[in-house]
């Protein structure tokens, strides 16, 4: 697949709250994610640990209220989305947020991904 044909994928899967689909079709096993600096799990390598990684999150959510993802933009064999989540967490109360997310293709997968946003309350 091309970088747009994943993009418009990763895009249209987690429109519909299909994240784990999106994982276990596009990305390479040996992924990078990185989160913003100081956050929990600020660096997670491989496919497994991220699988774990949204699973977590995922589990610390209570409600979700309204998830918006914007159409992707893609330049050579990268992409960015905006992502922008309403939701209750367990521990933190309802948090509204907007996140860059910037992707990396290599081989027809996402090697890497890495989320850009405001630190929000631990």
């Amino acid at each position: 697949m091309t970088t747009q044909e994943i993009a418009n994928q990763l895009v249209e899967l987690c429109r519909q709250g299909k994240d784990d689909q999106a994982v276990d079709q596009l990305y390479h096993e040996n992924v990078k994610s990185v989160e913003i600096q100081g956050w929990p799990k600020e660096v997670v390598n491989g496919i497994d640990n991220i699988r774990k990684k949204h699973k977590e999150f995922q589990s610390s959510v209570e409600e979700f209220h309204k998830n918006e993802v914007s159409d992707p933009l893609v330049a050579g064999n990268h992409f960015c989305c905006i992502m922008k989540l309403d939701a209750t967490f367990k521990k933190m109360g309802r948090i509204q947020m907007e996140e860059l997310c910037l992707y990396e293709v290599k081989d027809g997968k996402i090697v890497k991904e890495q989320f850009f946003y405001p630190p929000v309350p631990k």
